[in-house]
């Protein structure tokens, strides 16, 4: 199995009996390279150590650092190192890097069909990502790859090749895939067949739907139906409509009825309406307050009703969704906007008139920025109401008045108390979001004040609001004026936006203004000036965003280092009950440290589970819960070859090397993830407990438990 061999390299490296310091030595030399993203001759020189084990650790870290400068040894590796594996991983540091000078020896490797499995799975996985990454003047190239990678699957019958060769094809978006990736439907494996119509679903290719329609009906395998669900509906495919809303109503598996819900939303057939109203009214007969599992299915028969409904008033849809939004308290923004698109003067009315409507919303971000935050998603919605829509000048302006008094709140003239931290500033990100979505003539000078405030969230979209306006010397001036307050920030949500907007002003002061980002002390945003200037013309500037300079010290790496071998688990004790995570130290051990290091601090506890996508992932760790918060810092990323199975354990990202303490557990295999995100752990327990987490819910503890040596 591909998905075992990266992890017991790493054991035999550190057990290997010979030379057991010196080993450990090479091992933290190698992890400390890493996190400092450091590519120089002491790592090169590891790449021709005599034991195969180094060079293959050595390797997999040249891929991690993402120099291009490593190119040309990967490729030397990949096409005369003695031992398979260490070429194996060559091929996967090359599609790590993403470079392009490094695919035409990948392309070797596939032209020879008797090559080893592994060789050829991770040589077609890595061009995938090199063909993915190419920029658009590159387009004739990457048709190239992408041919190569589709003529590779046409011939392939080694399981590991076509997995990975699938999610490829998919990377690489070459016109024409679509017959090639569908043959796969009638694979005899269904993890074949789930993946092939992954790969379909995400490029919206309808060439495998004849298929399809028989695997949603009758295959054994719930993922292989969740996903031909979902490939009939992202193509709109209305022959499947009845056998949609048979397993969207009757299947056993949550996964595919919620798949097929959403698949129905995007088919549009208006006669889906009604069974789903009388299931989802079947689901809410119970008590749904408490946050039951089966509220991830509720929201998506409102999201799909608030489409097919919309913009017809149907009165049981509308009193369905009033009910639930008066027992959630405004709390499932999915909720607000199907009432917004179905009914929008009745949404509107719920809120009274005139100055009692805006004290009513500026009551509610005073109390509960979550359900501030719900409001402004159904506000927001009215801007996308059709032109035929009766009063749509006059639906806008009373939501952009209610969001307007909603930016207000603190001039409301309202005392209310409260024994805990409200915390409204936010709900103030989507309230702005909201506005914008109507085009106001004065959403700059909105933007422009809101540069001002002490969330760091909230300046952030600010900036990108102001991003995505015409350039402005006012503009520029209020973005350069933010930039200092960026300094104070634990989060650096504000100076990443700060600097896109600055990039998109073109102006001699916006660039020099880039040009002194590149003496920050964090190289995120080192790394953004310097691909900002790159872009606007002004130069070369990648030396100086130089190596990372870490908050690890010696110590840390030997601790994280010491659980290789180790079975370390994690008891994640919920509201809705227990799961436990057993760790992979092998394959991350830095992000298994961070993970074990914030949860003996008790910084997960309490906090609440602020997203789950049903047949998909749940996410936690965010301490706002507004899925924007951290610890203060980032954590490099450990990319491995541990795919995204059912129960894969990752680390959540805003870009590259962004981590920090938001992880998510995945619900079915997500094989679009590999390669792209930290695995760092399983679900090993309680899997029925993790699918029954809803958002809101919340992380109680989490306990470590060390466990005994692993045997190698």
């Amino acid at each position: 199995m591909l998905n075992r061999i990266i992890g017991v390299s790493l054991v035999c490296l550190a057990l290997s009996p010979a030379s057991f310091a010196q080993k450990q030595s090479i091992l933290l030399q190698i992890v400390k390279a890493e996190d400092e993203r450091r590519w120089d001759d002491d790592l090169r020189k590891l790449l021709s150590n005599a034991n195969p084990m180094i060079r293959k650790r050595a390797t997999l870290a040249a891929g991690r650092i993402g120099n291009e400068d490593a190119v040309g040894a990967l490729t030397t590796l990949l096409e005369k190192d003695a031992d398979p594996g260490v070429r194996a991983m060559a091929a996967f540091s090359l599609g790590e890097v993403e470079s392009e000078s490094g695919a035409n020896a990948l392309l070797a490797v596939l032209k020879n069909n008797n090559g080893p499995i592994e060789l050829r799975a991770r040589s077609i996985e890595a061009l995938g990502k090199i063909a993915g990454a190419l920029p658009r003047e590159k387009e004739a190239r990457q048709r190239e790859l992408g041919a190569a990678i589709l003529e590779t699957l046409k011939s392939e019958t080694a399981q590991p090749v076509v997995l990975l060769g699938l999610t490829a094809a998919l990377r690489a978006r070459t016109n024409g895939a679509g017959p090639t990736i569908a043959k796969f439907l009638s694979h005899a494996n269904p993890r074949v067949r789930a993946d092939a119509a992954n790969a379909l679903a995400r490029l919206r290719l309808k060439d495998g739907n004849d298929q399809l329609r028989r695997l949603l009906v009758s295959d054994l395998d719930p993922v292989v139906r969740a996903n031909a669900a979902r490939v009939l509906g992202v193509t709109e495919d209305k022959q499947s409509v009845d056998a949609l809303l048979a397993r969207a109503t009757d299947d056993k598996d949550s996964r595919v009825r919620v798949s097929a819900i959403r698949a129905l939303a995007s088919v549009k057939d208006v006669s889906a309406a009604q069974p789903l109203l009388a299931r989802g009214q079947a689901l809410t007969q119970r008590n749904v307050s408490g946050n039951p599992p089966e509220l991830n299915e509720i929201i998506e028969i409102a999201t799909t009703l608030g489409r097919l409904r919309a913009p017809i008033e149907d009165d049981a849809t509308v009193a369905w969704l009033r009910k639930l939004n008066e027992t959630l308290n405004h709390r499932v923004p999915e909720i607000d906007q199907a009432l917004a698109r179905i009914a929008p003067v009745t949404y509107l009315s719920d809120f009274g008139a005139g100055d009692q409507a805006k004290r009513k919303v500026q009551e509610i971000i005073l109390l509960d920025w979550r359900a501030a935050s719900g409001l402004a998603a159904g506000l927001g919605e009215i801007a996308a109401l059709p032109e035929s829509a009766s009063n749509k000048l006059e639906l806008a302006a009373t939501a952009q008045n209610l969001l307007r008094a909603m930016l207000d709140y603190r001039n409301s003239g309202l005392n209310i108390n409260t024994l805990v931290a409200v915390h409204s500033e936010r709900a103030i990100p989507d309230v702005l979001r909201a506005l914008a979505a109507f085009k106001p003539p004065d959403l700059a000078t909105v933007a422009r004040a809101q540069m001002n405030e002490s969330d760091v969230i909230v300046r952030s979209t600010a900036a990108d609001l102001l991003g995505d306006l015409p350039p402005s010397e006012e503009n520029a001036r209020a973005l350069i004026g933010a930039w200092a307050q960026t300094a104070n920030d634990t989060l650096n949500d504000a100076a990443l936006s700060i600097l896109d907007a600055l990039g998109k002003q073109k102006s001699d002061a916006a660039n020099n203004q880039l040009k002194e980002a590149l003496k920050s002390d964090d190289p995120l945003v080192r790394r953004r000036a310097a691909t900002l200037l790159a872009a606007n013309g002004q130069g070369d500037f990648s030396a100086q965003i130089g190596t990372v300079h870490s908050r690890n010290t010696d110590a840390d790496y030997r601790r994280a280092l010491a659980r290789i071998g180790k079975n370390v688990r994690a008891v994640v004790t919920t509201s809705k009950g227990s799961f436990t995570i057993e760790f992979l130290p092998e394959a991350a051990p830095l992000t298994v440290d961070n993970f074990v290091q914030l949860a003996q601090r008790a910084y997960f506890r309490n906090v609440t589970i602020h997203r789950v996508v049903a047949n998909f992932v749940i996410q936690d760790g965010d301490p706002r819960g507004d899925g924007n918060g951290g610890p203060g810092y980032q954590i490099r990323c450990e990319i491995n070859q541990v795919p995204y199975e059912r129960a894969a354990v990752g680390m959540a990202l805003s870009g590259k090397d962004t981590g920090g303490s938001q992880w998510f557990v995945t619900h079915s295999p997500q094989p679009h993830l590999d390669g792209g995100y930290t695995v760092f752990g399983r679900v090993v327990a309680g899997m029925d407990v993790v699918d029954k987490i809803v958002r809101g819910d919340v992380i109680q503890s989490i306990t470590i438990r060390p466990g005994p040596r692993r045997r190698s």
